[in-house]
């Protein structure tokens, strides 16, 4: 039987969809504090990290072989107070991987399930239909320019993987105008845009709070292209990257050129719908490979 346990976003809704739709029986899951809209009136399990081994206990007694990992989810503080018996001996490598950052905390996550013999598999896994094929999808084509800031983006995320830091960043004419953190790839879109305030210093604008409309800031070169990719190494089955039809909409409010995904290795949630978008806006969506 599989389980999954579902976060926010649109992910989990289309998992489910397609389960229901070949007929394929699972266990709803979710950790407490992070419901999935797309939950309806599915029976549910939910867990706290505190309990996480009572959680895979249960799991094993439904007759769970395999779980699946679906939507954001934020890391969860741990309030020692909560640890359950069951739980008390998988602490010290919880504790040990957290320090090691988010790559080393989600392996040894998915350890713990496989030691009890549950398999874990990625959403791209139920819906392959989830990885677009290599090739530019848009009627917008990039241009040179855009093919080496595309290269100078897959370098940046390499390097970006030995702090363990992100997925994405923002490159124009060479340039990295903005990489991506903990806080995600739409607010590193938003941190481009500053306040129309009519003075000469978008900066200064900023930093003294002035009304004013926010547009994309003139200190900034013209242009450029989002970059999204796994990062070397990265566990894919509990973390893929993501874009959707929102990320198309940002990228056309920050008025960027295109947006270039990693083939095999970045989902695209609903592409007809973010095809759409992007040749609305004149932007390039390309499938790297």
């Amino acid at each position: 039987m599989l389980a999954l346990v579902a976060g926010e976003g649109d992910l989990p809704g289309l998992v489910f969809k397609a389960l229901e739709a070949e007929g394929t029986a699972f266990q709803l899951c979710e950790m407490e504090g992070h419901p999935s809209a797309a939950r309806g009136d599915r029976p549910v399990i939910r867990f706290r990290i505190e309990t996480l081994g009572s959680f895979i206990a249960a799991l094993v007694s439904k007759g769970v072989d395999r779980i699946c990992f679906v939507g954001r989810v934020a890391r969860p503080p741990l309030d020692p107070s909560k640890i359950d018996p069951a739980t008390m001996p998988l602490v010290p490598r919880m504790m040990a991987a957290l320090q090691q950052g988010d790559d080393a905390a989600l392996r040894t996550l998915l350890s713990f399930f496989q030691e009890a013999g549950i398999e874990s598999v990625g959403a791209h896994e139920l819906r392959p239909d989830l990885l677009p094929a290599p090739g530019v999808l848009t009627k917008a084509q990039p241009e040179e320019q855009h093919h080496k800031d595309a290269d100078r983006g897959a370098q940046i995320i390499a390097a970006m993987a030995q702090a363990d830091v992100g997925q994405s960043c923002i490159v124009a004419r060479g340039q990295a105008l903005a990489i991506e953190a903990q806080p995600g790839t739409d607010w590193m879109m938003q941190s481009l845009m500053v306040q129309n305030t009519g003075l000469n210093s978008d900066l200064v604008a900023s930093a003294l709070g002035y009304g004013g409309a926010l547009q994309r800031s003139a200190q900034l070169p013209p242009g450029g292209v989002l970059v999204k990719a796994a990062k070397p190494g990265q566990e894919l089955r509990i973390d893929m990257p993501t874009i959707g039809p929102d990320t198309l909409r940002r990228a056309a409010q920050v008025k960027l050129d295109g947006v270039v995904i990693e083939a095999g290795r970045v989902m695209v949630l609903d592409a007809p719908h973010c095809i759409k978008i992007a040749d609305q806006q004149g932007l390039f969506l390309w499938v790297r490979g």
